[in-house]
């Protein structure tokens, strides 16, 4: 049987200072670059070199960089002959797989993340709340554990013992009672502006409707597993009411996972910063998975995948 490729594209959280600087040389990138800055009103270039943490976290400054980079480091495997059976994305990460997908370009892509990141961050600053990340219990044992807890949902499903809850502050401080009763090994507050990925986020996502069904979509020429319905799809329609409920919907992560391997032996290459969703694969019967933050893309390219 021939071993599938899939890139799989980072999210939120895997910012970090100098995350531009391993990037290949990408003339239309250094135009983006500047397109982003003057869509956000943003001086990205600085704040991605040199800003404090918190400043990276600002979802308004983590989700254009963060797109921009991973679209990026997506484009240099391809032109190093490097062409996905399959893509994925991790929350903001699915925005940039439906563009290297031809759903929509780059361009109109990052016009739609500076958008959502507004969105979102306003939302944010008008909602009080938070996320807190469970380790050592599923997401069905917490799920269970929480069930009759107001304000307080499962955010992100990213591993068997990796779950995020998020909601209001009282529903996250309940929810931390119920669920170290339940047997979690620890539960860790995040660093984020917000309830993310929970109802909470409503006006974000209704406002952010608006300007999805306003944009022109294309049926993806490669297949995309999204977060809220983990499933191949190249239906343009189908995308767009998956990407319009995504921003209150939980990231399926595990589920994604499982659906990138259901046909058999899978290389997953994480294409862009860092390495948590390489980490996030790590064990899983029939995933070999590496990040381009450290493996070469040449070495990819021909001992990897070949």
């Amino acid at each position: 049987m021939t071993t599938r490729t899939a890139f799989i594209l980072p999210g939120q959280g895997s910012q970090k200072l100098g995350m531009l600087d391993l990037i290949p040389e990408n003339d239309t990138f250094v135009r983006l670059l500047d397109a982003a800055e003057a869509l956000s009103g943003l001086d990205l270039r600085v704040l991605a070199a040199a800003g404090e943490p918190e400043q990276l976290a600002d979802t308004r400054v983590a989700q254009p960089l963060l797109y921009l980079a991973d679209w990026a480091w997506g484009i240099a495997l391809m032109d190093c002959r490097v062409v996905p059976d399959v893509l994925a994305g991790h929350s903001l990460g699915e925005l940039a797989a439906l563009a290297l997908a031809g759903v929509y370009s780059v361009e109109a892509g990052l016009e739609l993340v500076v958008e959502r990141s507004r969105l979102m961050a306003m939302t944010a600053a008008n909602t009080p709340g938070g996320m807190s990340a469970v380790l050592g219990l599923s997401a069905a044992a917490i799920q269970e554990a929480i069930v009759g807890l107001e304000g307080v949902w499962v955010a992100n499903d990213n591993s068997a013992g990796q779950v995020v809850i998020s909601g209001t502050d009282s529903g996250i401080e309940a929810a931390t009672a119920k669920l170290t009763e339940a047997g979690a090994r620890r539960i860790i507050p995040l660093k984020v502006a917000g309830p993310f990925h929970s109802p909470l986020m409503e006006p974000a996502r209704t406002a952010f409707e608006d300007i999805v069904r306003q944009a022109e979509f294309n049926n993806a020429s490669i297949p995309v597993v999204q977060n809220t319905s983990p499933t191949p799809v190249t239906d343009a329609e189908l995308i767009r009411e998956r990407l319009i409920s995504q921003i209150t919907s939980p990231v399926r992560w595990t589920e994604t996972l499982s659906a990138l391997v259901a046909d058999g032996p899978i290389v997953l290459i994480e294409s862009g910063p860092g390495t948590v969703l390489r980490g996030l694969a790590r064990g899983i019967e029939g995933i070999t998975a590496v990040s381009v933050e450290d493996t070469p893309l040449q070495t990819i390219a021909e001992e990897v995948v070949a």
